[in-house]
């Protein structure tokens, strides 16, 4: 029986490794797997190639199917690279649409883009991200880097991870010392995600003994001309708009935002609102990133896009759709491409599309299935003056914790810790002209220095520097943290900050850094000193606190820099419900693209939709209205014979005050009579121009006209090229902004106004700050008359001691 038993175990062991030994087996059709290639160096004038093994060919990209389901034929293939087994691969249709992308460190990398790894920070890294609707079926990471001279060839070498899995090593050898040295290395696929972090990390060497980490010897410069070469590939998605916004936005994708908005025919302006409220909904998402609407009439993109439609006026290509008897969004599929998805906005007329536009904007979280119909969208609150989200609340004091954008931006680790950063967006009309500093609570933990010496902390913002503080050692003071044993060895400070004023704009950055002196090992080789470095670990307490309450709202106007970065004035409702949008009537594709794109720059800077915007295509509506005012397109008659005026652009035509002097810097601000018109000039050309104007309203001092203009469809392309570009938008100030082929020029020419409010005492030092002459005689005359006074005063005083019976 025991033998019986031992021959049919044996027979079951071998059977079960049939299947492996089969798998295993390579089918004689099958071409070899390559054996991994040498290093390939080449002539020391020229920088050196590396080879790394397994390098990938190129993809042809696929072009995608007609329908609107994926072929009965499409085989399902795992997308791997050459030698790297796809059991876990993302699954895509063999004739997926595929796009290659290049992503250079300049692009990607911090700031300049090219990095220096050294002896005690040897680490760097690149970030990317992958759409939702995307996998990426072949990665190579294409570095260029230079070793310095002095390393040890073979000891010395660069680690490349990919989300902290180690993807190659690349040895320094002997060749590549001091030379710029080229490499390739294949980055697997499988391991890459919605967001992706490659981290190069050196590992150096310049001796065999008694090194010491911090030699200046010890680098390898890393260039900006590095990239990340990857191929992506489609995927086929449901319409199910639980994931909403995906697929028409994507916050994985750092691309600006190019959404097209898809009318049957020039919108009116209850359907331009509600494409306005869906376009600033999305610019609020897209942010820093940037973003695009260009406007179709009857035309179907062959990209996402969302579509207009009522049961009385919808494009071509939904004729067929059945009537709707309430707003809904639905998401459909291309009828030509399944993998480009169409929002389709409905309504029985335009009022309904401005209801389900309010619900994408406000109620998308509730979001699911194909389609969704909208009950009712109602406010139940009332915004406020500069309750932009984005914007550094001024009502009260804000904690950092409300400031950062991600879990762990205010804590930092390693033997040189990077700087801990955070970014203040204040409101541009901001008065802190005669503060002597901004509050700042600052608390903060640092692991202790070991002896005493000059380890500091110094607190710059926008790179200038204001004030350093001493991190303490341990044997100077009892503040350890020893409540919570991570923060154990962890010294606490807490410190009151004065932020120059002045220095402060729309957008600051507000850096710490923590400068350590760590002993580092060193000596000879007969007297070395070795010891294990450890990392510094530094903190910026969540708690620590910012003030801006303290301050005035006061500015001079007009200010195209206000509008051009921070969408003021119209973004002082964060809403935008005390403003009006003047339309032509039947407006181009460009002018409402311009309106669109121009809402959602706005919506990117504040953080919210403008749910409440007021759009007009009647020029005599503005009348007597107490509003911030926008013309697009072209001025209103009620406005073309306005004064102040110093440019006006219509057809071929074009005229233009100047000033009497002009300042090229933006910082400057000119005397009264210097912005003064001194000439108009008139021209008349078919090259395309545009212009952005910034006067004083006529019906309220306080408020303001930005006209964007344009005498083309180019025109417009370029004013809409310039809105979306942050540094033609840089290069916008004063009272005329002119756009041409060549770049973006700007004027202060004209009379200036206050808005806000300060009281009189701070408007006369204002008035007198721009006159310093007269405000030293000021200054002087006011000292002698408070000296003749004492002077009186103390006469009177002595009279009364020495004659008390005198009266």
């Amino acid at each position: 029986m025991k033998t019986k038993l031992s021959w049919l175990c044996a027979v079951a062991m071998g059977m079960s490794t049939l299947p492996a030994t089969m798998a295993n087996a390579a089918p004689d059709n099958a071409a070899a797997t390559p054996a991994p290639t040498v290093p390939v160096v080449s002539q020391a004038t020229e920088p050196v190639v590396t080879a790394a093994p397994g390098q990938t060919e190129n993809l042809v990209p696929n072009q995608p199917t007609a329908g609107n389901t994926l072929p009965a034929d499409a085989q399902v293939v795992g997308q791997v690279m050459p030698g790297v087994p796809g059991a876990n691969a993302p699954v895509v249709t063999e004739n997926a649409p595929s796009r290659d992308v290049k992503l250079t460190f300049a692009q990607i990398a911090p700031p300049p883009g090219s990095m220096v790894l050294r002896g005690v920070n040897p680490k760097g890294g690149v970030e990317f991200g992958m759409r939702s609707d995307e996998v990426v079926s072949k990665a190579v990471l294409n570095l260029e880097y230079t070793p310095s001279p002095s390393l040890l060839p073979t000891q010395s070498q660069l680690k490349v991870y990919l989300n902290d899995e180690l993807m190659d090593v690349l040895p320094v050898t002997k060749e590549q010392l001091g030379k710029k040295t080229l490499a390739q290395v294949p980055i697997n696929p499988l391991f890459i995600t919605d967001f992706n972090r490659i981290r190069l990390e050196f590992v150096g060497h310049y001796r065999d003994v008694c090194e010491n980490p911090a030699s200046n010897t010890l680098w390898m410069d890393v260039g900006r001309n590095s990239s990340l070469q990857m191929t992506y590939q489609s995927l086929a998605l449901k319409n199910d708009l639980s994931a909403f916004p995906v697929p028409f936005f994507d916050p994985r994708d750092n691309r600006p935002l190019n959404l097209p908005m898809v009318f049957a025919s020039s919108p009116d302006v209850t359907e331009q609102l509600a494409a306005t409220i869906v376009a600033s909904w999305f610019g609020s998402r897209s942010g820093w990133r940037g973003q695009n609407f260009p406007v179709m009439y009857d035309k179907i993109p062959d990209r996402n896009a969302i579509i207009f439609a009522t049961n009385a006026k919808r494009p071509a290509f939904l004729r067929e759709h059945p009537d709707v008897k309430a707003p809904t969004i639905e998401m459909i599929s291309h009828p030509d491409n399944p993998y480009v998805k169409l929002l389709v906005v409905f309504g029985r007329d335009e009022k309904d599309l401005v209801q389900a536009a309010k619900a994408i904007a406000q109620g998308n979280i509730l979001f699911r299935g194909s389609s969704v119909i909208v009950d009712e969208v109602k406010p139940l609150l009332a915004r406020k003056p500069y309750d932009a989200p984005n914007w550094v609340r001024t009502d009260r004091a804000v904690t950092f914790g409300e400031l950062k954008t991600y879990e762990e931006q205010l804590q930092s680790t390693g033997i040189e810790p990077s700087p801990v950063s955070l970014s203040l967006n204040l409101p541009p009309d901001l008065y802190l002209l005669r503060t002597t500093g901004i509050d700042m609570n600052m608390n903060y933990r640092y692991t202790a220095p070991s002896t005493k010496d000059s380890s500091r902390m110094d607190i710059s913002l926008n790179n200038q520097f204001l004030q350093s503080f001493n991190l303490v050692s341990n044997q100077e003071t009892n503040r350890l943290l020893l409540r919570l044993p991570v923060l154990q060895g962890l010294l606490d400070g807490k410190t009151d900050v004065s932020i120059p004023a002045l220095k402060l704009g729309a957008v600051n950055q507000l850096r710490f850094d923590f400068q350590y002196m760590n002993p580092m090992p060193g000596g000879s080789v007969d007297n070395c000193i070795t010891f294990q470095p450890v990392q510094n670990h530094v903190v910026i307490g969540d708690e620590s606190t910012i003030d801006f309450s303290k301050y005035y709202h006061f500015l001079a106007m007009p200010d195209l820099r206000a509008f051009a970065n921070a969408g003021f004035p119209f973004s002082r409702m964060a809403d935008l419900s005390e403003s009006i949008v003047v339309m032509p009537k039947a407006p181009n594709e460009g002018q409402v693209t311009t309106l669109l794109d121009t809402m959602a720059t706005v919506g990117a800077q504040t953080g919210l939709p403008a749910i409440n915007v007021t759009l007009t295509d009647d020029g005599a509506q503005i009348q007597n209205k107490d509003a911030d005012i926008m013309v697009i397109g072209s001025i209103p008659n009620k406005l073309k014979d306005e004064k102040r005026i110093d440019l006006l652009v219509q057809a071929a035509q074009s005229w233009v005050n100047t000033p009497l002097r002009q300042t090229e810097f933006p910082s400057i601000m000119p005397d009264i009579n210097d912005r003064k018109a001194s000439a108009q000039t008139a021209v008349t050309s078919q090259g395309a121009m545009a212009a952005v104007v910034g006067f004083q309203s006529p019906y309220n001092d306080q408020r303001s006209v930005i006209a964007l203009l344009a005498d083309s469809p180019r025109g417009y392309e370029l004013l809409n090229s310039a809105m979306n570009d942050s540094g033609k938008r840089a290069a916008m100030f004063g009272s005329v902004s002119v756009i041409r082929e060549s770049g973006v020029n700007s004027l202060r020419v004209g009379d200036v106004y206050y808005v806000g409010h300060l009281p009189w005492f701070e408007r006369l030092w204002y008035a007198l700050s721009n006159h310093p002459i007269l405000l030293a005689i000021l200054a002087a005359v006011s000292v002698v008359l408070l000296a003749w006074v004492l002077w009186r005063l103390l006469r009177i005083i002595s009279r009364r001691r020495l004659n008390p019976d005198h009266e």
